[in-house]
């Protein structure tokens, strides 16, 4: 179970935000800011703590948190964004982690490696994280390796054609994965139950459980009807500004 979250506020450069669907059109800041205050409620309804972070102009990205960090039970790793114009964020998110972990349990991937935290998915004690763009193979060997030093495992997942690993898989705990276009027959998670996401809806694979519910992005109805018909309850969250940007409900948290 979730005890803590941290969220960062968007900042008026949202609009500036790196994108890979410009044809869907420049965010609306207000309404962002709108679906991020409701976003921060559903989380809460969870029973969760929010830690709300104000906004970094200067990173346009930045309400994106989950990218700076991956939180485990035994430690917290800072991650080194192979976006460069996101390299900084992870830095300001250091002194919120020294909140919630002491300074031996704080590691970080270090230069040439990159990894960003959307290209990890958390299963249980074991972590799978995506070879892509932005995580390369020599952060995630020093991924590994941090995660074994704390007694935890991991393994690497080739990525084809999306961003992020978690833009197209999602662990929603009891052992069940929503997967999307390339990760439907991936062997690395033959062993799960599968919600397969239809092409058109594969913006609503990225789903997030917190504490027995799953947050769901609205307008996807064939994703909200089959995570009820798994059995859990859902709670829809609007986030179509943030898909603009490439965002969506796990990148604007960080859940531990």
């Amino acid at each position: 179970m979730f005890q803590n979250v941290i969220v960062r506020k968007p900042a008026r450069s949202l609009v500036e935000g790196i994108t890979s669907a410009p044809e869907l059109g420049r965010p609306d800041y207000d309404l962002a800011v709108k679906q991020h205050q409701a976003y921060r409620e559903a989380l809460a309804a969870c029973g969760v703590k929010v830690r709300v972070l104000e906004p970094l102009e200067a990173y346009p990205d930045s309400c994106f948190v989950e990218d700076t960090a991956v939180l485990t039970r035994h430690c917290a790793i800072v991650s080194n964004p192979g976006a460069a114009s996101r390299n900084g964020e992870a830095r300001e998110m250091l002194p919120t982690l020294r909140e919630f972990f002491p300074p031996e349990r704080i590691e970080s991937i270090q230069t040439p490696g990159t990894l960003e935290g959307g290209d990890v998915m958390m299963v249980g004690d074991h972590f799978y994280v995506g070879r892509s763009a932005r995580t390369n193979e020599e952060g995630i060997r020093q991924f590994l390796a941090i995660l074994n030093r704390h007694g935890l495992t991991g393994s690497e997942v080739p990525l084809e054609k999306v961003l992020h690993l978690k833009t197209g898989v999602n662990y929603i705990e009891n052992d069940t994965l929503l997967v999307s276009g390339e990760f439907v027959d991936k062997p690395e998670f033959r062993r799960f139950r599968k919600i397969v996401v239809p092409p058109e809806e594969a913006y609503g694979a990225n789903c997030i459980w917190v504490n027995d519910r799953v947050l769901v992005p609205l307008g996807y109805p064939t994703v909200e009807r089959e995570v009820r018909k798994a059995g859990y309850e859902v709670l829809l969250t609007d986030t179509s500004e943030y898909r603009k940007l490439d965002g969506g409900l796990s990148c604007l948290s960080l859940r531990f």
